[in-house]
């Protein structure tokens, strides 16, 4: 059964399809023009009743939420591609609390920074730059902390690559390749290396 993944290639959805290919899951991507307003049709919101993207079809299963969605692949085949759980509990416990972290901490301003930065300008509305400039403040605060826990480990959840480092691929990509601010990663030398780690995995 191939996997169904719902959504464009880039921000959120690709999370699910880094996560697909590092447990080696063969998958069809149906794209879903998200500036044309086709995950708000009534088609889409059968599957995704609150009109965001990604979706996965697995034959008959249906999931939504990127982290749901790469939580339940990680687990359901566990012993096929890359481990991104961990061995242990306590491994496992690490990988959760870094996605968390990314979830609540990371994810927030730079969606919001990308939102203003790269999207505002394609859909012809004003960026703001009050917000811009908090987000900025905000990612460089969590970077620090990062560079500290990456000090100490080779990855966020240890010495091991795992779900905590992947859900950073997607939006970290904007940060450091399209909003003009690549200097937050660079400035920061074990952050720079655990970037260049993680976006250059085969």
């Amino acid at each position: 059964m191939v996997v169904k993944v719902y959504g464009p290639a880039y921000a959120s959805p690709k999370r699910v399809l880094v996560c697909l290919i590092e447990k080696q899951i063969e998958f069809e991507t149906v794209d879903v023009d998200h500036f044309k307003g086709e995950h708000k049709q009534p088609e889409f919101l059968k599957l995704q009743p609150f009109g965001v993207l990604p979706v996965i079809q697995d034959g008959d299963y249906t999931l939504y939420e990127s982290r749901a969605i790469i939580r339940y692949y990680a687990e359901k085949f566990r012993d096929q591609g890359t481990e991104l759980l961990g061995k242990t509990i306590e491994e496992r416990g690490l990988v959760e609390q870094w996605l968390e972290v990314e979830a609540h901490n990371f994810d927030p301003p730079i969606h919001n920074l990308v939102i203003n930065v790269l999207f505002s300008p394609i859909l012809g509305v004003p960026s703001d730059t009050k917000a811009v400039q908090e987000s900025d403040e905000k990612i460089a605060k969590v970077l620090d902390i990062y560079e500290e826990r990456l000090s100490k480990a080779k990855y966020l959840a240890g010495d091991f690559f795992s779900l905590a480092d992947l859900c950073h691929l997607p939006f970290g990509h904007y940060l450091v390749n399209q909003t003009g601010r690549g200097n937050l990663v660079r400035e920061r030398k074990h952050v720079s290396a655990w970037w260049d780690d993680i976006s250059n995995r085969p």
